[in-house]
C-alpha cells in the first residue's frame, strides 16, 4: 500500500512463502554479521571463563555452524509466525468478539508456537557452535564437532538414543525463547502500529529495525539469566544438574 491509502492502525499479515524466504534471508544475514558477539558472549558465559573459552580469538570459529542452520531456523520462525497470525486472530474474534480480541495475545501465541517450531532446528545448530565456540570438544572442523556430538549419550537430552547430545537444552532453550518472544513481538509490531499512526502512514524497513532493535533488546534483558544456563547446558559441562549462579 502507499503512504496515502495505508491505514496505520491496521497491521499487515504476510504470506506464508513470503515469509519464509525474507526470514530465512534476514536470519541468515543477523546471524553472520554479529556472529563475533555472539561468540564472546557464548565464551563470557561459559563456565571454564571467558579466557580459557578462548577470549578474543578465533571469534568467527564455528560461523559454518550459524550459517547451515540460521536460514532454516529463521525460516520456519517466521514463516510459523506470519501463518498463525492470522488464524489465532479469527479464533479471538470468534469466541471473544472482535472489540474483546487482544493484538498483543495474538503476538504472544503466534511468536511462542513460531518459536517451538523453530528449535527444532536452532537447538542443534546452537549446540554444535557453542562448542566450536569454546573449543569444548578439542575438534578442528565442523563434522568432526557434529560427530562428538551425536556420539555423546546424555539421557537428560531429548531424543538422546538418535540425536546423542545434539537436543541438550532443548527444554531450556523453549524455557528461553517463549519469554523472549511473548516480550519482544508483542512491543514490536505494537512500536510498529504506533509509529504508523503518529507519522500517518506504513513504517520504513529501517524504523520497522529500529522498532524490533529496542524490543529485541528489552527481551534480552530480561531473559539472560536462562540464556546463561541454556549456554552452560549445551556445552554440557553440568553433568548433575544446573547449579551455576
Amino acid at each position: 500500500l502507499s503512504p496515502t491509502t495505508m491505514a496505520p492502525d491496521k497491521e499487515r499479515h504476510t504470506p506464508f512463502l513470503t515469509s519464509l524466504v525474507a526470514g530465512g534471508m534476514a536470519g541468515t544475514t543477523v546471524d553472520l554479521a554479529l556472529f563475533p558477539i555472539d561468540t564472546l558472549k557464548t565464551r563470557l558465559q561459559s563456565p571454564q571463563g571467558f579466557v580459557a573459552a578462548g577470549g578474543f580469538r578465533g571469534v568467527y570459529r564455528g560461523i559454518m555452524a550459524a550459517a547451515a542452520g540460521s536460514s532454516p531456523g529463521a525460516a520456519l520462525f517466521f514463516g510459523t509466525y506470519e501463518t498463525m497470525k492470522p488464524v489465532i486472530a479469527n479464533l479471538q474474534n470468534t469466541y471473544r468478539g472482535e472489540e474483546a480480541s487482544s493484538p498483543a495475545l495474538t503476538h504472544m501465541i503466534a511468536a511462542s508456537i513460531g518459536e517451538a517450531a523453530a528449535c527444532l532446528v536452532r537447538v542443534p545448530t546452537e549446540v554444535v557452535k557453542s562448542k566450536m565456540q569454546t573449543n569444548a570438544t578439542g575438534a578442528s572442523s565442523l563434522s568432526e564437532t557434529f560427530k562428538l556430538v551425536v556420539s555423546e549419550k546424555d539421557g537428560r537430552a531429548f531424543g538422546s538414543k538418535i540425536f546423542g547430545g545434539l537436543y541438550r537444552g532443548y527444554g531450556i532453550t523453549l524455557m528461553r525463547e517463549v519469554p523472549f518472544a511473548f516480550i519482544q513481538f508483542p512491543l514490536y509490531e505494537r512500536l510498529k502500529v504506533e509509529w504508523a499512526k503518529v507519522q500517518g502512514y506504513e513504517t520504513s524497513p529501517l524504523q520497522a529495525a529500529t522498532c524490533g532493535s529496542f524490543s529485541g533488546g528489552v527481551a534480552a534483558a530480561f531473559t539472560t539469566p536462562l540464556d546463561v544456563v541454556k549456554t552452560r547446558l549445551m556445552l554440557g559441562s553440568d553433568k548433575n544438574g544446573v547449579k551455576y549462579h
